[in-house]
């Protein structure tokens, strides 16, 4: 079964559909996206269900089905939690431990984060005893830390010595430093308590080393992947584009484009060029040393596809210039070309720019004056076929 687009490449082939000129036909607007015309077509019915312009079952209306179906099943949980507590605590003194309940809700399906909502106790402490016989310390420390969770939650600004006069009214004694001991174990900070970072400092550390050296060569696709993130103004504001480019063909294989330089920009295109590539996995991701590129995000979604990390140096245009090339072209080509009034106009130029000008007839001589399509389609049928 083929993957499915990515969401924002469908949009933005039914924003060009839709402001296609007079007498252009959809299986022409099919071909410069390299999708058939059904497919089009599909997606155009679809979008005119979800503007309401004709009935259906709606995306918005499917997914509020399917989130009163989990907020059911939880709400049938956390009862099933609250009898069983109060059979639990009907057996035994009040002071019982309530880390057995959890693990046997647990068992039967009930999952650990619902269960300790639900008592008001914090996970650490329990998955800790869970590790290991509990002794009568470590049940001290459990009860202490659950007592400075309940005021943490009830106050994120106050430090460890105000939680810790707010457990002491709550039966649990404990001296300052052992709450700040705990506070700092589980990572409950005080809102107000560290000091935020100048945006004119200069660029962190990298995440990664510098696998590619400026050498921008491929043998085989989805090998090295260029990624990068340009900004152009409109006059409703600035339009931020985060492209993948393979450089083996000099393919842009995936791309996102917001109102917002965030991590998500760069993860949504990440995401973007593995929805629509196969075999993936050990392909170097070569960036600049953006913040968007080191953040956690991107860090964790390189990871879940087992792609590798790349990074330059900090000021070095060169070590990406591959990808500026490609921006340059973007720059001549559409950005500079008039002065664009919305983000939505300028969108749509840079979709269709891509895919049907970039993609289908723009040839370039290191791929032996072919277009980039051209060349995939030519060098990789031969191996396919051998294979």
């Amino acid at each position: 079964m083929p993957k499915p687009y990515p969401k924002e490449f469908r949009d933005d082939v039914v924003r060009v559909a839709r402001n296609r000129e007079p007498g252009q036909h959809l299986r022409q607007i099919a071909a410069d996206f390299g999708i058939s015309e059904s497919c089009l077509t599909n997606w155009l019915r679809n979008a005119d269900v979800e503007d309401g312009t004709k009935p259906g079952t709606t995306n918005e209306e499917s997914r509020e089905n399917r989130e009163l179906r989990k907020r059911i099943r939880l709400l049938e949980q956390e009862n099933e939690v609250l009898r069983r507590a109060a059979a639990y605590l009907s057996q035994e003194s009040s002071g019982k431990m309530m880390y057995p309940l959890v693990r046997e809700l647990a068992a039967g399906g009930i999952p650990v984060a619902v269960t300790c909502r639900v008592l008001g106790i914090a996970r650490q402490p329990y998955y800790r005893w869970l590790a290991d016989p509990v002794t009568d310390a470590e049940l001290e420390e459990a009860y202490r830390a659950n007592a400075l969770f309940d005021a943490h939650r009830e106050d994120p600004e106050f430090g460890y010595r105000f939680l810790a006069d707010e457990a002491r009214d709550a039966g649990e004694s404990m001296s300052d430093r052992t709450a700040w001991r705990i506070c700092s174990t589980n990572r409950w900070w005080s809102v107000f308590g560290k000091k935020r970072g100048s945006k004119k400092g200069r660029s962190g550390p990298p995440v990664h080393d510098d696998l590619v050296g400026r050498v921008f060569t491929a043998d085989a696709p989805n090998t090295l992947w260029l990624t990068d993130i340009t900004e152009h103004r409109t006059e409703e504001g600035k339009l931020y584009l985060c492209a993948v480019k393979d450089v083996y063909s000099n393919r842009i294989v995936g791309y996102s484009i917001s109102d917002r330089m965030k991590s998500r920009l760069a993860v949504t295109a990440l995401e973007s060029a593995v929805a629509r590539r196969d075999s993936v996995a050990g392909c170097v991701v070569h960036s600049d040393r953006g913040s968007q590129f080191r953040s956690r995000k991107f860090v964790r979604a390189l990871a879940r596809h087992d792609l590798v990390g790349s990074m330059g140096r900090v000021g070095a245009a060169g070590d990406n210039a591959a990808m500026e090339s490609f921006f340059a072209l973007l720059q001549k080509n559409v950005l500079d070309r008039q002065r664009w009034a919305t983000r939505e106009q300028l969108r749509i130029a840079i979709v269709t720019w891509i895919e049907r000008t970039y993609h289908r007839r723009r040839r370039q001589l290191r791929l032996g004056r072919l277009t980039p399509v051209e060349f995939e389609t030519i060098m990789t049928t031969p191996a396919t076929q051998a294979a």
